[in-house]
């Protein structure tokens, strides 16, 4: 039986449209906590696979990404997972026919939620495995998918938590980097300070004695010019 069903953008995780029903599990929340960690994953890159089926406790995920959309589902692990991925085939087809123009420019969570009404009407027809058009469906040899993989979730939420381990600890050598880079950069520009900095002072020394000197020769001389003038008129 189909228990949760969740859309998402590939692209951000952003959720697009969900089935609005409840109660079916007292830990239903934890388990949505789960398709969001996954969308989060999908996000990444992560879980490339565009169909796949997750075990979870007593339930399992069955997701297939089309369009950069996941549209995910999780039912009882008894419920077939042929009709589990025909079910997301549905709402793939009319999602695609309503909203499809919208995807990429929707802003907000949930900004197609009216779309749960096509998710329980189309939910209502899967409920029994055992109707007549489900068992048509079952016997559709068109429609295979015993090569669609099927992981454990603590593996696949347990990739994308060492990924994400290894993306912060990337961050804190690119960080830490940057910090060495710079005090490298100071530690240099004080060496070449402690090097250059006494003969510039020398230099400026020298300067300043070198025009000490020129201003008392330029003194010394305007002094005997001007003796010189001063005897000249004593003698006339």
């Amino acid at each position: 039986m189909v228990k949760l069903t969740m859309i998402a953008r590939v692209t951000d995780g952003l959720p697009l449209a969900e089935g609005l029903d409840g109660g079916w599990d007292p830990h239903e929340e934890f388990y949505k906590q789960q398709a969001k960690s996954i969308f989060k994953n999908l996000s990444k890159g992560q879980n490339e696979a565009s169909r796949m089926s997750i075990e979870t406790g007593p339930y399992i995920f069955h997701y297939i990404i089309e369009g950069r959309v996941c549209y995910l589902t999780m039912c009882d692990r008894s419920y077939p997972k042929k009709l589990a991925f025909q079910y997301l085939e549905e709402l793939k087809n009319e999602f695609e026919r309503v909203n499809g123009g919208q995807i990429e420019t929707a802003a907000r969570p949930y900004a197609f939620i009216k779309f749960d009404a096509f998710i329980q009407k189309t939910k209502k027809l899967y409920l029994d495995s055992r109707t007549q058009r489900n068992i048509a469906k079952l016997n559709d040899e068109l429609y295979e998918v015993q090569q669609i993989m099927t992981r454990n979730v603590q593996e696949v939420l347990g990739v994308g938590e060492k990924l994400d381990q290894v993306s912060e600890m990337s961050s804190r050598l690119t960080s830490e980097s940057r910090i060495y880079a710079d005090k490298a950069r100071d530690l240099n520009q004080q060496a070449l300070i402690r090097k250059w900095a006494p003969v510039a002072i020398v230099i400026a020394v020298d300067l300043l004695l070198f025009w000490a000197c020129a201003e008392f020769w330029c003194m010394e001389e305007q002094w005997i010019l001007s003796g010189g003038k001063a005897a000249s008129i004593q003698g006339q």
